[in-house]
Order: structure tokens, then sequence, then C-alpha cells
């Protein structure tokens, strides 16, 4: 069976246990595949790339709450800002 790799980094997880720092730092900022008997069973991120990630994820589930609410107009009162 075929299986895709998303990074161009990998490390069992034998080598990972050895020294994970220097691993880490080898990588130089870039994600590393961790696999176990030759399958990627994780991914190792910079914590800098963790965190954009979530900002994305929050980003797009607020922009389907906000699409949501686009379409219940029908409780949307109008309003002219100059009468307020």
């Amino acid at each position: 069976m075929l299986t895709k790799i998303h990074a161009d980094l990998v490390v069992s997880i034998s080598e990972l246990k050895r020294n994970p720092q220097a691993i880490i730092d080898d990588a130089h900022g870039e994600a590393i595949a961790l696999l176990n008997r030759n399958k990627p069973t994780a991914y190792i991120v910079p914590a800098k790339t963790y965190e954009m990630l979530m900002e994305i994820a929050e980003d797009i589930e607020l922009a389907g709450i906000a699409e949501q609410r686009k379409s219940e107009k029908a409780d949307a009162v109008e309003v002219n800002l100059d009468e307020l």
C-alpha cells in the first residue's frame, strides 16, 4: 500500500527517542513526519506553524458563522445610521 507523506523530512520513533531536541533543531523549522514501522504516525511542526494553523482554522469557523448569520436575514432589522 502506498502512503503519501506530507513532509520532506522523516524520522523514526526510535531515532526521535534518542535525541528529540537534536532532531527538531536539525529540521530548521520544517515539518517532520514521524514514522512507526515505516508509516507516518504523526507530524512534528514548529510551534509558530501550529499556532498559525489554529488561527486559520478559527478564521474559517468564524467565516462559517458569519455566513450562517447572513442567511438568517429574516430576523434582521434595517437601520439608517443617520437616524441613530
